[in-house]
């Protein structure tokens, strides 16, 4: 079936025309076999970007992104620091289930995902694609088995690890095993655009997925120029912020124009997000209103800390903007790309395909609920959120009945005013949940006892 034939059916079914099955849904976008890129920022808040209420930085692609696309108001990201959500992103398991689920020094690297992992790149070799991925990696150093190219990725491009990624001057950047050397004198984020570039040009004459996980605007503030911010009457850090924003906002946009210029733009699927809240260093939380309407930043269970920005883009498919309060997650990413390319979902896995909300269909499974864990900080610490509802407890590691905080999401946006009192039934169903969705990591020990 043609392409446009497709488009034509789906929209039959807002009409009354028909609803197709799941199954037939895999099979007929397999036969698409669109290309899929997946552009994660490192730290960038809910609130950083246009489209999301920032007014002091200038984001147009992505906001064009989101005008040609779709804009999710409830996404989150698979947990509040680097590691384990990029573990969670790559392998479809939230925090509970994932095996790595905090940051994890290993080697002057991270702790390595297992040779056995199956993961989302994997997915997609097995469905006939070209795959690569430019930026932090952050799941496995030199030597281990948690190497892009073993996970994988045909192509690499980038920081293994999340330390040597705080410089974007840095010695090197790794090519696939191979030691790039630069000695400080180049700007790591141009060098990753251009190899993203490179990759889309190589591959262009078969399906790709190109998973662009950029450092910006992790700290530190480190920027060529300040551009079109050099003379606003803000401090520096505040200035190279927002200059390292607009500076990937900037090259979004080119990674577009190429699409368009090779003709594959209406075949390509663009995802971008960010991997957890802001940073909020240098006076940028509250400066830019880097998280929204939110309570916390990064490494907070409240919202500031885990809901990101999410838009999608497909031309011809997803309709220019459209506007969905759709609760997901990272861990929904590798679900969707198996409906997008015909391929088998997991059983293990923890997430949902999106695929039927991106083309407007009616069957959107729910998620029950949404969870997160992680041992640091605040000695072990959970968070559910299920419909309106959130709960949060913390000091798990030195209490065997931790408080649990209650928050109704549609009155108290911010998580300001615990409700837990009036509420004991929501209460003990939120325990249980985190009984439930936690299992034991010999890593991550996170409960008394364990």
């Amino acid at each position: 079936m043609h392409r446009r034939e497709f488009l034509k059916k789906c929209t039959a079914v807002a009409a009354g025309g028909f609803v197709l099955s799941n199954r037939t849904l895999e099979v007929r976008m397999s036969a698409m076999q669109p290309n899929v890129i997946y552009i994660m920022a490192d730290d960038l808040g809910y609130g950083d970007v246009g489209c999301y209420g920032q007014v002091k930085i200038e984001t147009p692609n992505i906001d064009k992104l989101a005008a040609e696309g779709m804009r999710f108001t409830d996404h989150y990201s698979g947990s509040t620091v680097c590691a384990p959500t990029r573990c969670i992103l790559m392998t479809g398991k939230h925090s509970g289930h994932s095996y790595v689920r905090d940051n994890y020094p290993y080697n002057n690297y991270q702790l390595p995902i297992p040779d056995e992992t199956f993961t989302v790149a994997e997915m997609f070799k097995q469905a006939g694609y070209a795959t690569g991925c430019v930026g932090k990696w952050g799941l496995g150093g030199p030597g281990t088995e948690g190497l892009p190219n073993d996970q994988g990725f045909d192509f690499f491009y980038g920081y293994l690890g999340q330390s040597q990624a705080h410089n974007y001057y840095p010695d090197h950047l790794w090519r696939n095993q191979e030691q790039i050397y630069l000695g400080g004198q180049y700007y790591s984020h141009d060098l990753m655009t251009e190899e993203a570039l490179w990759f889309i040009n190589e591959e262009k004459e078969r399906p790709f997925f190109l998973y662009i996980p950029y450092t910006i605007p992790h700290t530190n503030f480190q920027i060529p120029d300040l551009g079109i911010y050099a003379d606003k009457p803000w401090t520096t850090d505040q200035k190279t912020q927002a200059a390292m924003i607009t500076r990937m906002d900037r090259d979004i946009g080119r990674i577009i124009d190429l699409l368009k210029d090779l003709g594959l733009d209406d075949n390509t699927v663009v995802f971008f997000t960010s991997d957890n809240g802001p940073h909020g260093s240098g006076g940028t939380l509250d400066f830019f209103d880097a998280n929204g309407p939110f309570q916390g930043k990064k490494r907070s269970f409240y919202d500031g800390g885990i809901r990101v920005p999410m838009v999608a883009r497909w031309p011809g498919k997803v309709k220019p903007g459209t506007v969905t309060d759709l609760i997901s997650a990272h861990w929904d990413f590798f679900p969707t790309c198996c409906d997008l390319v015909g391929q088998k979902v997991p059983a293990d896995i923890d997430g949902i395909s999106l695929l039927p909300t991106l083309l407007g269909l009616p069957n959107q499974q729910q998620h029950e609920y949404l969870y997160w864990e992680i041992v640091r900080p605040d000695n072990g610490k959970q968070a559910v959120r299920m419909g309106k509802w959130k709960g949060i407890r913390r000091d798990l590691r030195n209490n065997s009945d931790p408080h649990l905080y209650l928050y109704n999401l549609d009155t108290d946006i911010g998580e300001s005013n615990d409700i837990s009192g009036s509420h004991p039934d929501i209460v003990s169903r939120i325990e249980q949940i985190m009984t439930d969705a936690h299992t034991y990591s010999s890593n991550f020990p996170l409960l008394y006892g364990e």
